[in-house]
């Protein structure tokens, strides 16, 4: 059983070698009410969500009292009543929790607002110029398609021959960034949704969506696996002929913070997206506590902004997470939280300290499979919580896929014109997006709970696996509830992309 680096989100180290996420950088302007301008915050100040009831901004009583508590309104997010502040003052959410108008408050983060340095953990598999000369692909496959044993296994290949997808439809990728000047990834591209929110306030500036060098490649593979254009050149996407486009919302430390986060989702909810795609959790919490009146504020924050989106039009679609946590269990103990601190081994009950966004109401959470078909080695499972299941790729020690594909984990786009491979429900989650897409692109005019129902009915019921010992070491390493169509490791079954285009 391999065992993720904590500080990382969705995309798990292999054995077989690949890769985690890193992330980003930071940058301003506006897309929310009028707000005052965040001077250069000092080594001690922190930033805290307050959140009001939505409406026309927050009322100048409210205004006052967050500065007189030595906060710095940042923005405002009216249209969900989540204002994004700065403070130095260590008891400015205990403070502001006590003013009349706020609902909650807390602040998002331990670790002073300067970003850390990059820190890189792996890197994924990169696919060698010999390995891209020696795929062979048939008649209508791109060169590197009989790498993707994972198109098959959701059916992808045969969808393409019915449909590709409407250029109509955009997936945003709210990750570490997306680079849009990839070869298979620039024809699908969707600039005027895409983003960098890094610092809870959208920046619209020319490319700043993208990492830089040596930030992670975790945006950009995931960006691929979803809409990697049918054009002759490297790999295809599940969704060959949507579009795409990448909200950067991970420091260069590679933290998602809840103000970032809330900022992605408002900001897809305004600009015609009609999926988002989400492979991480929300830092520095694993799992957030509602009878933590900080962790409580920070759910309440990114809830609102999910529910915007899913208001407003988008299908909301995120990783299960990579710990072979039992998500519907009585308890699990997280020993990482909070990551930007100092953890410690604390027991949670996971119905009531949520793993955001991939737990909140309304979010389609997914599990990954394997090259076997059966649950990934790492994948978190639950039943009642998992909705569904995707290829995220495994070790070939557990799962090995049959030729010509050679690896066990999945092929995506990497920043600077490559491919490489990775693994983790990082993985899974964007096939999924991508299969939302395809139901979109057939019903144009269904509604993300249409789109939902459709993506469910049209998975491919798929049985507990029992006993689940993925090592073969007669150990139980994981145990399935539920019946064929509705059980802990896979949801309401695999994900069918022939469905998509033709029912």
């Amino acid at each position: 059983m391999t065992a993720p680096d904590p500080r990382f989100r969705r995309a798990l180290a292999i054995p077989m070698g690949m890769a985690m996420a890193t992330a980003l950088a930071f940058l301003p302007n506006v897309s929310a009410s009028a707000a005052e301008e965040s001077p250069a915050a000092d080594a001690t100040s922190l930033s805290y969500v307050v959140n009001v009831s939505p409406g026309h901004g927050p009322s100048q009583h409210v205004r006052k009292a967050i500065s007189e508590a030595g906060g710095t309104i940042v923005t405002s997010y009216d249209q969900i009543g989540v204002i994004v502040v700065h403070s130095a003052n260590p008891d400015f959410a205990k403070v502001v929790r006590t003013v009349r108008g706020v609902e909650s408050a807390g602040n998002t983060r331990n670790a002073p607002l300067p970003a850390q340095s990059t820190t890189d953990v792996g890197t994924p598999r990169v696919l060698s110029a010999a390995e891209v000369a020696d795929a062979e692909a048939v008649a209508g496959q791109d060169p590197l398609e009989p790498l993707q044993w994972d198109l098959p296994a959701i059916k992808a290949d045969k969808a393409h021959e019915k449909s590709l997808g409407s250029s109509k439809v955009t997936v945003a990728v709210i990750d570490t960034g997306v680079d849009d000047t990839h070869p298979d990834i620039a024809p699908n591209f969707d600039r005027a949704a895409s983003v960098n929110c890094v610092t809870g306030k959208p920046d619209t500036t020319d490319g700043a969506w993208r990492p830089t060098t040596g930030e992670s490649p975790h945006g950009t593979h995931v960006a691929g696996e979803i809409a990697a254009a049918k054009n002759g050149v490297g790999m295809t996407g599940v969704a060959p002929g949507v579009k795409v486009s990448g909200i950067k919302v991970s420091t260069t430390a590679g933290y998602f913070y809840t103000e970032a986060v809330v900022c992605g989702f408002v900001w897809a909810a305004e600009h015609g997206v009609d999926v988002t795609n989400n492979s991480y959790y929300t830092d520095p919490w694993y799992f957030n506590c509602k009878n933590d009146p900080d962790q409580r504020a920070l759910v309440d924050a990114v809830s609102r902004a999910s529910r915007y989106a899913e208001k407003r039009g988008a299908v909301n679609v995120a990783a299960a997470g990579n710990e072979n946590y039992d998500l519907a269990a009585d308890e699990i103990t997280d020993p990482v939280s909070p990551n930007d601190g100092t953890p410690s081994d604390r027991v949670i009950d996971p119905s009531k300290c949520l793993d955001i966004p991939t737990q909140l109401p309304g979010v389609v959470t997914v599990a990954a499979t394997g090259a076997k078909g059966i649950k990934s080695s790492f994948s978190n499972h639950g039943l009642g919580v998992i909705d569904i299941a995707a290829p995220g790729g495994d070790s070939t020690r557990f799962q090995t896929p049959a030729p010509p594909a050679t690896s066990g984990l999945i092929l995506g786009t990497l920043p600077g014109g490559g491919w490489g491979y990775m693994a983790g429900t990082s993985m899974a989650s964007p096939h999924v997006a991508g299969v939302a897409a395809l139901i979109k692109s057939t019903h144009p005019k269904a509604s993300p709970a249409l789109v939902k129902a459709l993506l469910y009915a049209e998975a491919d019921a798929t049985p507990c696996t029992d006993p689940y010992d993925i090592d073969g070491d007669g150990k139980v390493d994981a145990v399935c509830e539920g019946p064929k169509n509705y059980n802990g490791f896979y949801g309401w079954g695999t994900a069918d992309a022939l469905d998509a285009v033709t029912k």
